[in-house]
């Protein structure tokens, strides 16, 4: 893959981790985390908001690193590629407990869930397939 290919497609990929996020603000109120948060101890709920909120910078982290580094993610220095591994692999480590673990069945209620759902599997494998390949190019 040349850079006229792997530019644009890391810049789809830094702005699509931001994508993520705005998705991610649906899923408290889908999966009622109101009431379900409410009967744990609360240094258990604290404990899952603050899991939660780490999840969420790091995913910030990703896309704005990718955004202000193109050129390096792309052309292959020593740190892009060590960045993009580990992007690689928390993608698909996500990918792997979404079809392992996880079973959202019961939450895909409508036509909207089931895209969005199906939606974010697909930037998952994006992300994974691409941050691989400049990782290991």
């Amino acid at each position: 893959m040349n850079n006229d290919i792997i530019i644009p497609l890391l810049k789809l990929a830094g702005i699509g981790h931001f994508g993520i996020l705005a998705a991610s603000v649906q899923v408290p109120w889908i999966l009622n985390w109101k009431d379900d948060l409410a009967k744990l101890h609360p240094f258990t709920r604290r404990l899952f908001w603050v899991y939660g909120m780490f999840i969420m910078f790091m995913i910030i982290g990703f896309g704005s690193l990718t955004l202000m580094n193109v050129q390096e993610f792309a052309t292959g220095s020593h740190m892009a590629r060590g960045i993009a591994a580990f992007i690689a692999i928390f993608w698909g480590m996500r990918l792997a407990v979404q079809f392992f673990v996880f079973d959202a069945g019961p939450f895909l209620t409508n036509s909207w869930r089931k895209l969005g759902y199906h939606t974010l599997t697909g930037a998952f494998v994006f992300f994974t397939a691409l941050y691989g390949w400049a990782a290991f190019h």
